[in-house]
């Protein structure tokens, strides 16, 4: 008898009305929110302006949801496209499927042609991503958890999931894989949070490292889970891959420092130049008014002939003419004699 394990739901649909609310897509939608909001947080931490992540967003997430639903539909063809198999399937990305490869790798190019239109250079944006991803990541994996799907080899551990008889797949009790890699990409995205702000990773170093993490998780869950995959010298395709982009990720980590080391000091130039000139005219303007004010204010050059007679020096009191006595009467008569 099974004490403890981790039910899985019933369904992965719930119905309001004539409105199906899938989990594995709500899973997805929360995710990226999540992403944004903290993108958002640690763009403008940095120096850019509010809303330019999520413009950018508006190109990566599609692009990424069409890479990631490629890849998994050319390296799984055989469940679309072999005998027997609907190959309609294929567009139903609510029912799962979604390799992060190809989300990366062409969310790459959508976050790259949102970047041209606003003149930022895509490293730092990526970096700003990173965590983000991560999280949204952990998040995701829950859809597979809606979806029965994933999991791992049969275990007796007390957090074994509970899988129910389904579509091609039996009842029992299994590893969590969906579980364990939503662990580890918490664990990846607070990892790139503490790097950045301890090495102040720049130049797309901060998203190496976010890869490079993830994959050294990727390759040991992987290898775990039981779902049909292809296999190349006796492991799994994808645990090549994590292999492979992880190195890769290394690699540019160790280069780009060499190359390009420290940090952007700007990563909106539009907004730089913007600033500097407000400021040049919030300059000029401050100087106008000094000038303006030097000019309106009197100056008193002539001399005050009334407040101060002219000094006789040495003259004595006798000698010094007398001073005729001004008329008090209105007819402004002469001196008296």
């Amino acid at each position: 008898m099974d004490l403890a394990y981790i039910p899985s739901p019933s369904t992965g649909v719930i119905h309001l009305g004539p409105i199906p609310l899938r989990g594995y897509a709500f899973c997805i939608i929360i995710g990226v929110f999540v992403a944004v909001w903290l993108g958002n947080k640690r763009w403008i931490a940095r120096g850019g302006t509010a809303g330019t992540v999520a413009d950018i967003a508006v190109w990566a997430v599609p692009f990424g949801l069409v890479g990631g639903r490629l890849y998994h539909v050319i390296t799984d063809y055989q469940l679309y496209f072999s005998e027997g198999e609907n190959w309609v399937d294929a567009f139903k990305i609510w029912e799962g499927g979604l390799g992060i490869w190809g989300a990366i790798a062409l969310g790459a190019v959508g976050a790259w042609i949102g970047c041209r239109r606003r003149g930022i250079p895509l490293p730092a944006y990526a970096d700003v991503i990173a965590p983000g991803i991560a999280f949204a990541q952990a998040i995701g994996r829950w859809g597979n958890w809606f979806n029965q799907e994933l999991y791992g080899k049969p275990t007796d551990l007390p957090w074994a999931l509970k899988i129910s008889e389904g579509v091609n797949r039996e009842a029992g009790l299994y590893h969590p894989t969906f579980l364990y890699e939503s662990l580890w990409c918490v664990a990846v995205g607070f990892l790139v949070i503490w790097a950045d702000r301890r090495f102040k990773l720049g130049h797309g170093r901060a998203f190496a490292l976010y890869v490079a993490a993830y994959c050294a998780g990727r390759v040991w869950t992987e290898y775990l889970r039981v779902d049909e995959a292809h296999h190349v010298l006796g492991l799994r395709l994808n645990v090549w891959t994590a292999i492979i982009v992880g190195l890769l990720a290394v690699v540019y980590m160790v280069v780009s420092a060499r190359v390009r080391p420290g940090r952007e000091e700007t990563v909106e130039p539009k907004k730089a130049e913007k600033t500097e000139k407000t400021e040049k005219a919030d300059g000029a303007v401050d100087g106008a008014g000094e000038d303006e004010a030097a000019d309106a204010e009197p100056k008193d050059t002539a001399p005050d002939t009334d407040s101060e007679e002219p000094e006789e020096s040495g003259l004595s009191d006798a000698e010094k003419p007398e001073k005729p006595e001004k008329s008090t009467n209105g007819a402004g008569s002469a001196a008296k004699s």
